[in-house]
């Protein structure tokens, strides 16, 4: 062999060696380049199912809310307020006196036993006040007042006061419940004084079809450590309105544990049946249709929804029993939002409670998200002095039944 055809031996096997490692390489990344796509298309959204859009159901008007007075003010008459000092008349005003008989004695020159003047005055006509008297402000008229009293014709005093009827049930609802899962949130507060704190919260929704449970835990971050800041818990039935709780107690930071007693059957319960009572309050409440407490009403209008969305198109009005007292809430559909979250941009439902002076002074906004088995995705709670605080969900775990 020869020196030339050795080198021309050698150089076809350098070029064949080549050849196979650049196949090898157009090998390799010819298959890597199809598999990534194969992965792209067969990875699904982690949020496809909150894409779904809904049409807004038309918008129904709804009678002016009522309020719900407390059964001992309902059960009972204003009271009487005591009888106001006369004012005095101006000359102007009165009307001259016939002079009072003398007594017979007096006229006989018998001795007459003194009397206390005060006692022995004639009653003040009220004929003669008419004109001096002022109509009361309207101010002091207050919508939740009882209706004036209306004078007797026969006698000329004023008729008893009548109460106002309490209402005996609330509007009932078609209602299909989210099933059981759990909620961590992320929590944003800006205080009055434009403080920022943040924080998270753990939401609990856990049901069998006949029972349910539901908490709510949230606090704030402080360095290495998280405050409890707010504790709410609920227990109850399901029934035909839905979630009918039984006890909700709330916790709030230094403060003692509150309970809010919905007595369906009374129970032995002093307030009696188809009551809602308090442990940090006297008073008692009728228990509406379909009340709720702070923990539910989120998932009793994820029910609303999920069983039929054009109940939407009208006001939703809801009794809820907190801490003291139970009033009617009424929530208003604003519209469609999508929200960023940590668990990507969720298409929601978002529903409001505006303040009502002289009941509740806070605002109250949920986010329902359809495509999610209408979970409460994002709940704000703006107070009357602007502070704001907001939840929002970062992470939902299905727990079944």
């Amino acid at each position: 062999m020869t020196i030339a055809s050795f080198l021309s031996q050698r150089r076809r096997m350098v070029l064949f060696c080549a050849a196979t490692v650049v196949l090898h390489g157009l090998a390799i990344d010819w298959a890597a380049s199809h598999l990534a796509a194969s992965a792209t298309v067969n990875a699904s959204p982690s949020v496809v199912t909150a894409q779904v859009r809904l049409t807004l159901p038309p918008r129904v008007a709804s009678a002016p809310l009522r309020e719900i007075a407390p059964l001992d003010a309902a059960a009972k008459p204003p009271a009487a307020k005591p009888p106001a000092k006369p004012p005095v008349v101006s000359p102007a005003f009165a009307r001259p006196r016939a002079p009072a008989p003398v007594p017979a004695q007096a006229q006989a020159g018998a001795a007459i036993t003194p009397v206390d003047s005060a006692a022995s005055a004639p009653a003040i006509d009220t004929a003669d006040l008419e004109l001096a008297l002022a109509p009361e402000p309207a101010a002091a008229q207050g919508s939740a007042a009882a209706p004036a009293a209306s004078p007797d014709t026969a006698t000329g005093a004023p008729a008893p006061a009548t109460a106002e009827p309490v209402p005996q049930g609330g509007r009932r609802y078609k209602v299909e419940l989210p099933p059981s899962a759990t909620f961590d949130m992320d929590v944003a507060r800006v205080d009055a004084d434009g403080t920022k704190w943040t924080g998270s919260a753990v939401m609990t929704w856990h049901t069998d079809g006949s029972r349910y449970r539901a908490s709510v835990e949230a606090g704030v971050s402080l360095l290495v450590t998280r405050l409890n800041l707010l504790v709410l818990r609920s227990e109850g039935a399901i029934d035909d309105h839905g979630i009918a709780p039984e006890k909700a107690t709330e916790k709030r930071a230094r403060r003692s544990e509150t309970a809010t007693h919905f007595n369906r059957n009374g129970g032995g319960n002093a307030a009696g049946a188809n009551t809602i009572s308090f442990s940090a309050s006297d008073r008692s409440y009728p228990l509406l249709a379909g009340a709720q407490d702070k923990a539910t009403v989120p998932f009793q209008l994820a029910g609303i929804g999920r069983a039929d969305i054009n109940q939407f198109g009208g006001d939703i009005d809801i009794q809820v029993g907190e801490d003291k007292e139970a009033a009617l809430f009424r929530f208003q559909l604003v519209g469609e939002d999508e929200l960023n979250t940590r668990m990507g941009k969720l298409v929601t439902w978002h529903l409001t409670r505006p303040p009502k002076p002289g009941t509740y002074s806070s605002r109250l906004d949920i986010w329902l998200a359809p495509g999610m088995q209408w979970y409460p995705v994002q709940i704000r709670n703006t107070e009357a002095s602007g502070a704001l605080t907001t939840q929002t969900v970062s992470k939902i775990t299905t727990t079944g039944q």
